[in-house]
């Protein structure tokens, strides 16, 4: 079972032995990866080539250490998308072969907020709608997402039920949105959100927030979506500039 030996970093190699293991079912979802000693013996590699290994296949969210209890193999996420394209959750659960569903949690309006103000360059006496929902994949959680519109880009009927704030929007608001700004955060446990998401302790969560804007560069839609880490990926497509 011991790598072979090429031109590359041992724990390179390691990486891509575990990777493989894991693909091929050696090592299942959520199963217990053997001890560092073990393992180490198993590849042929020092423990200190293991632990780095190791490391980087944590940041690449391939496994999770649990302190005193050991390694394990994280479950592969069942969602992915290019963050380069303007993509709705219901879309990319839907492409996932899955329902996707809403739970209502609150919607409010307020007058704008300072923050508001300067995010959407609306008036200080203007108002703001603020929803919150959890959007489900087959009946399971696994995006908390909280949305602010300014009230004359709001729909003018709001439905609890529908779940794709875009096409609310667009059908009912009678705006287009055209492209958004995004910023994604990586985020641990949240002591509100993740018992929501019915998240495990060591789950971490992706915090994507999004400017939205029309064809007229009008900011019309502000969001933060809490992602379950463990269901979601997301990747960019990068292209070289000569």
């Amino acid at each position: 079972m011991t790598i072979r030996s090429d031109n590359r970093h041992l724990y390179l190699q390691v990486i891509d032995r575990l990777k493989k293991d894991i693909e091929t079912g050696v090592y299942k979802e959520k199963s217990k990866l053997p001890s560092e000693f073990e393992l180490s013996k198993q590849l042929g590699v020092s423990r200190a080539t293991l632990r780095e290994a190791l490391r980087i296949l944590e940041e690449e969210n391939v496994i999770v250490r649990r302190h005193g209890v050991g390694t394990f193999v994280n479950v592969k996420p069942l969602f992915t998308s290019g963050i380069e394209q303007l993509n709705s959750v219901s879309n990319m659960i839907r492409q996932a072969g899955m329902e996707p569903g809403t739970i209502f949690l609150n919607s409010s309006t307020a007058t704008a907020s300072e923050e508001d103000i300067n995010k959407f360059s609306i008036q200080e006496d203007e108002k703001v709608l603020m929803i919150e929902r959890v959007r489900t994949a087959n009946g399971e959680p696994v995006v908390y997402c909280v949305d602010k519109i300014p009230m004359d880009c709001a729909p003018a009927n709001l439905s609890h039920a529908d779940g794709s704030i875009f096409n609310l929007i667009e059908n009912e608001g009678k705006h287009s949105i055209s492209y958004a700004v995004a910023h994604i955060e990586p985020f641990g446990y949240h002591e509100k959100i993740s018992p929501i998401l019915e998240c495990e302790p060591e789950t971490a969560l992706l915090i994507l927030k999004q400017m939205h804007y029309d064809e007229y560069d009008r900011p019309i839609l502000y969001s933060v979506n809490y992602f379950r880490a463990d269901k979601f990926s997301f990747h960019v497509l990068r292209k070289r500039v000569y």
